[in-house]
């Protein structure tokens, strides 16, 4: 899949990005976004977890039982989804590459998370700290992919007088 990202975007001689409406190419930007925020959710919960000395589940991910700030093991998965942000930023950075396009990709990955959060549990996600957590997440992880995404498109172009530059 990432040979796939980098063929579409290094393949576009002279110019950034294509203005050609490109589907497939989004779609596998989508893909990569969603998987990349469970690896590291998954990876950011086993870590805390472990630390923490709670029993780690697939379930953390997916019920909304278990955020909040009342029990250790609540606040223990608000800091995973916030550290999650912040990894997915840099997913952002990497695969999307555009700062346009990290509020839409952001909210796609929220999305779709709330879909799967609604097909798990068989109900639409109720619990206040739910809906807290997943608009403040999305909210960093855009703010922060957008940083990221700003410093590298406003990177000076080196521009000498004479000689052919290879952008």
């Amino acid at each position: 899949m990432f040979e796939l990202l980098k063929r579409r975007v290094n393949g576009m001689p002279g110019q950034f990005r294509s203005n050609v409406w490109d589907p497939l190419l989004i779609v596998a930007q989508i893909v990569c976004m969603q998987c990349f925020y469970y690896v590291n959710l998954g990876f950011w919960i086993f870590i805390l977890d472990t630390i923490g000395r709670f029993d780690a589940s697939v379930d953390q991910i997916f019920t909304q039982s278990d955020l909040g700030l009342y029990e250790d093991s609540g606040r223990t998965n608000l800091i995973a989804y916030a550290l999650n942000s912040f990894t997915c930023a840099l997913g952002l950075w990497f695969v999307v590459r555009r700062t346009k396009q990290c509020l839409d990709f952001s909210a796609t990955v929220h999305l779709l998370h709330f879909i799967g959060c609604w097909i798990v549990s068989g109900h639409v996600p109720q619990t206040f700290w739910w809906w807290v957590t997943t608009l403040v997440c999305l909210t960093l992880m855009t703010v922060l992919g957008e940083f990221l995404c700003m410093r590298t498109e406003l990177k000076a172009i080196p521009v000498t007088m004479g000689t052919k530059v290879d952008l």
